[in-house]
């Protein structure tokens, strides 16, 4: 580039003319070094096009900003700079501009030399010389980035109200919010995730993928993420993973590579300092995710759970609406079955009155008709106090078997009536209460009869008892219908009845259950529906706290575990169904109780639930490999002590070491000699009890 120096004073040396001359130039370099800077500090461009439409020289600003080289973006090179969606009408302006020789001016994305595309507003005006010929084009590109995102991110966040202004079921909000953002941000798979009571588990009700990628819906351990992000998660702060390779360590990374995420955004949100809901975003590459892409995804989450609590408190409404109409129905059903007999045996007494065998048949009739009505008058009593909070409850120094046989004393014309079968077996140490025993045996003998009412006549009822570390548990299993799993959820609150209607072969309000909850969470316990595969119908475990100084001692040998025995929880996981199902059978055969998982993230989920003891691992799965699948149980460190087993058609040293390596404890060579399996099995439980 020439320099074109200021004339120099005649009166100067022609030493004096040298030092003024380099002085010049110095001050020219300077110049044109601080707008360099300030071209490439800047996000704003100016550039410079031949009469004929070309860029040519050198152009700081461009290089600067899209570290295209002069022999890149010279002639029409600059085209490839723009986002591949803009070209066509970027050039198609700027051949018209040329053309009519006049004001160039458009807006377009330009991709900054890191490979992100940014919005620019685009302007060029021709020079002309004085016979009104172009001489060049000077043209400027502007960042308007943050305010095209902002406009884009309302214009979505717009479209999601108006595409969901009429839902009324959360699913559908899911559905539509999370296609919208996931297509929108181009990414693989958008989840929405509700966070459990307990702040511990996550469930993906619903997530959207792009045609090809797998779905991730089921419920999972926020542990999955790593003790430190799961922290910062509960606190609201999102979680931003550009690339899981380079940023988690080696199990996070196998974990989100299993399910072919590898840069993800995850946004926390906190309501009253609880983790309520989850949004997130997975890309199947590496990403940089920018600040206006996190801030999409934190705005869609808080929107859409606002949107979907406002749903479901409708729900709830209208369900409350619907159970209290219900309710008295059921209420006047129930006051008129006693009252008609009732009213009947006053008429035949009158009839009798000397016929004394038929009036003392009708006097036990009309006790029994009485007693129960009763009873009903007790439980909505019992549920109205507790509401206000009037409920006194008398604790004593009580044995919980005395408590049970009260309980069953009771239930038993019920459980009579039905031909039900019904087992006790209590464990024989000391489950010593400080309870009121009348609540607590009301408690057991509303579930026992829950039991009866919802069994098929002719049917199993088994009470299981015994010590679980500080705590008594009393277990509760039927073969009756069972509770669907759209019901778990409102099983214990009043007035709710699995599939009631007045026409039910069984009497009651649906509150037996919900008072049962209330009085045992009174004593300082808990109650709950627990999914039980081993169980055809349903299972219910109380829980109630040992006396202090019952509690402070140690446990009887080989009492703190089911009364059923001494088998251990196992789980087996293999994507071979039958070889699964099959061995699962052995071992519920030989007196342990089985779960079974197909694939590694099922594996991962089920070991929340049913905190195995020990874990019969394929090695060769599809997906998360045996190995990956060990690696992330033994990062669930509240599963310790956990043996794992590997199963695989390979034994030589090599993948022993390679297995030992991974974290198993044991390696069995496939088909596994089932003697050896027992053999195993035998040891580690006689390990657990001696």
């Amino acid at each position: 580039m020439s320099l074109d120096l200021p004339p120099l004073d005649s009166s100067l040396s022609a030493a004096g003319e040298l030092a003024a001359i380099r002085q010049a130039a110095d001050e020219l370099r300077a110049s044109e070094a601080r707008y360099r800077s300030l071209v490439q500090a800047s996000s704003t461009i100016m550039w410079l096009a031949s009469a004929a439409g070309h860029l040519e020289g050198e152009q700081p600003g461009w290089h600067g900003f899209t570290g295209q080289p002069e022999a890149q973006f010279s002639g029409w090179g600059w085209v490839d700079a723009i986002h591949p969606d803009d070209r066509e009408r970027t050039a198609a302006a700027w051949r018209a501009a040329l053309a009519a020789s006049s004001m160039y001016q458009i807006e377009h994305r330009l991709r900054r030399a890191d490979g992100q595309y940014l919005y620019m507003s685009a302007r060029a005006v021709p020079v002309f010389d004085a016979a009104g010929a172009i001489t060049e084009w000077i043209g400027i590109h502007i960042d308007i980035d943050q305010r095209k995102r902002v406009e884009e991110r309302l214009r979505l966040l717009d479209a999601m109200s108006q595409a969901t202004r009429n839902a009324d079921d959360p699913k559908t909000i899911m559905d539509v919010t999370t296609r919208l953002l996931g297509q929108h941000l181009d990414v693989t798979r958008c989840p929405y995730a509700d966070v459990e009571a307990d702040n511990d588990r996550f469930t993906i009700r619903h997530d959207w993928t792009a045609p090809g990628a797998m779905s991730t819906a089921g419920v999972y351990s926020l542990d999955l993420f790593g003790a430190r992000a799961a922290s910062a998660m509960r606190e609201g702060r999102t979680l931003r993973i550009c690339d899981v390779d380079r940023e988690l360590d080696a199990g996070g990374a196998a974990m989100f590579n299993a399910i072919a995420c590898r840069a993800i955004i995850c946004c926390p949100l906190v309501k009253e300092g609880k983790l309520v809901a989850m949004m997130a975003v997975h890309q199947d590459r590496p990403r940089q995710w920018t600040d206006a892409d996190v801030a999409l995804v934190e705005q869609t989450v808080e929107r859409s759970w606002a949107h979907i609590e406002r749903v479901r408190a409708t729900e709830a409404l209208r369900e409350a609406d619907r159970r209290k109409t219900e309710f008295l129905a059921i209420l006047a059903h129930e006051l008129r079955n006693p009252l008609a007999p009732i009213r009947n045996g006053l008429q035949v007494m009158r009839m009798a009155e000397h016929d004394q065998a038929t009036v003392a048949r009708v006097r036990d009739m009309m006790e029994r008709q009485v007693t129960q009505m009763v009873t009903l008058v007790n439980d909505l009593l019992d549920i109205a106090r507790i509401t206000r909070g009037n409920l006194e409850l008398k604790p004593v120094r009580v044995e919980l078997r005395e408590l049970i046989a009260s309980a069953v004393e009771t239930s038993m014309p019920l459980v009579d009536a039905n031909r039900h079968a019904l087992t006790v077996d209590v464990a024989p140490e000391s489950l010593m209460l400080d309870a009121d025993p009348t609540r607590i045996a009301q408690v057991i003998g509303n579930v026992l009869n829950n039991a009866a009412k919802y069994t098929p006549a002719g049917g199993r009822i088994t009470l299981l008892g015994w010590r679980d570390g500080a705590q008594a548990l009393l277990s509760v299993r039927d073969t009756g219908i069972g509770i669907p799993p759209e019901s778990a959820l409102t099983v214990f609150e009043m007035f709710s009845q699995v599939g009631a209607s007045l026409d039910r072969a069984q009497g009651g309000l649906g509150i037996g259950l919900s008072l049962a909850r209330r009085l045992v969470e009174l004593h300082g316990g808990t109650i709950d529906l627990v999914r039980d595969e081993t169980v055809s119908g349903s299972r219910f475990d109380i829980r109630l706290p040992l006396a202090p100084e019952v509690a402070a001692q140690a446990p009887c040998a080989g009492q703190s575990a089911d009364p059923r025995g001494s088998g251990l929880r196992v789980l087996v996981v293999d994507d071979n169904h039958d070889a699964a199902d099959m061995l699962s059978e052995l071992m519920d055969i030989i007196g342990h109780t089985s779960r079974v998982a197909n694939d590694g993230m099922r594996a991962l989920a089920l070991a929340e639930q049913f905190r195995p003891e020990v874990v019969f691992l394929d090695i060769g799965m599809p997906g998360m490999n045996g190995y990956e699948t060990a690696q992330r149980l033994r990062a669930m460190t509240h599963l310790e002590p956990l043996v794992l087993v590997a199963l695989t058609g390979w034994g030589d040293d090599n993948d022993r070491a390679r297995s030992k390596a991974a974290g198993f404890d044991h390696h069995l060579i496939k088909p596994a000699n089932l003697e050896a399996v027992e053999r195993l099995l035998a040891g580690l439980a006689a390990s657990r009890n001696g």
